[in-house]
């Protein structure tokens, strides 16, 4: 029996670990390429694999532990296993189903958060959260992926918002607590309208994705212009190398909106906005945020090192690549680049693993996990 909380809460990581695996391997087949696995469901659910059981369910772990457990551990599990249930034997709708109440019990776990101080930051996430709840409801209604998509794009962009919101209020000690209160009721206000676009995309997609991808070019530029990181940027170490990770990320939601301007469905062009928007935007910010919020979950220390940085330059250096590739229609360099993006999230994962297994504990609490949970 595991009686360290610690440990108890590493465990989780291993089905959102499975989902990663399962969903670059789907990204093989994707590309056309030998792949160990060949599950036929596979191509078919590679984009929840990814969204859902991976990167949603980490976020519905670090939710779980900052609201110290308890039931919310039923996101991240929901979340995780039915995204791998997808690829069993199991009807599809079940692991659907199962992803749809792990999002669900996601937004339930901002009801206490919010009933605390009404706070923006807060309301942000929820919206978030409820987006991944519509695009997990409409995934399991057979909706087609690039319907969902958007969806799916509003949860990591609100999330990682409503966290950027908090954050900012480091950076903005000395500014006036009116201008502060402004820029929050700003933010939210944005979220609040990105929502109702992505509803209008799905009803009238004609005209409602381009109003989409404008959007995502405002919150892009909006969120990284007022993001701490354009100061840090020009600090040393961990600070610095968070910093390039967030601006990067910005980069990418805006070509990803600009790509939206003129929406595809399949082939190459729909290729980059995926890959812009979840790989540039969504996995840059985990990189990002990765030795900071890693910690805090599994109670132990990520140191940072260069190694980082080369994961870093490898992600968005392919994706780059990627990205021309797809835009030029080139099929060879695009499966050659895409090749890299696996490699660089493989190489994410072996470097945060090397770092954790060979760092020494800490003796008090992490200053991450007091963070997280509020307490710090």
């Amino acid at each position: 029996m595991i009686n360290n909380p610690a440990s108890r809460r590493s465990l989780f990581l291993l089905p959102c670990g499975a989902a990663l695996l399962l969903g670059l391997d789907a990204g093989l087949l994707l590309l056309g390429l030998p792949a160990p696995l060949t599950l036929e469901r596979l191509p078919d659910v590679h984009g929840m694999l990814m969204a859902i059981g991976f990167v949603g369910a980490l976020i519905a772990l670090e939710r779980a532990v900052a609201r110290g457990g308890g039931w919310a551990y039923a996101a991240p599990l929901g979340m995780a296993v039915g995204a791998l249930l997808t690829l069993s034997p199991a009807p599809l709708w079940l692991g659907a189903v199962l992803m749809l109440l792990g999002a669900t019990v996601l937004l339930v776990t901002y009801r206490p958060l919010w009933n605390r101080n009404h706070d923006p930051a807060v309301a942000i996430q929820a919206l978030g959260a409820f987006l991944a709840v519509g695009a997990c409801a409409l995934w399991a209604r057979g909706v087609a992926m690039p319907m969902v998509v958007p969806w799916l794009t509003g949860f990591f962009v609100l999330t990682i918002a409503g966290e950027r919101v908090e954050l900012a209020r480091v950076g903005q000690l000395f500014d006036a607590k009116e201008v502060r209160a402004r820029r929050e009721d700003q933010a939210l206000g944005l979220s609040m309208i990105l929502v109702m676009v992505i509803a209008l995309a799905t009803m009238a997609p004609q005209w409602g994705l381009p109003t989409f991808g404008a959007l995502l070019v405002l919150v892009a530029v909006l969120f990284g212009w007022r993001d701490v990181a354009r100061k840090t940027i020009r600090s040393t170490g961990l600070p610095r190398f968070s910093a390039a990770g967030l601006l990067a990320a910005y980069f990418w939601l805006a070509v990803a909106g600009l790509l939206w301007l003129r929406p595809a469905m399949e082939g190459f062009r729909y290729d980059a906005v995926l890959h812009a928007t979840f790989l540039g935007f969504v996995m840059s910010m985990v990189l990002a945020h990765a030795p900071v919020i890693l910690p805090a979950v599994i109670r132990r220390p990520l140191p940072y090192g260069p190694a980082f940085w080369m994961v870093l330059v490898v992600l968005h250096g392919s994706l780059l690549v990627r990205v021309g590739a797809d835009l030029l229609a080139v099929e060879r360099v695009r499966a050659v680049a895409g090749v890299l993006n696996i490699v660089a999230l493989l190489a994410l994962v072996a470097t945060a693993l090397i770092s954790v297994l060979t760092a020494k504990p800490p003796a008090t609490p992490d200053q991450a996990e007091l963070r997280l949970t509020g307490k710090a």
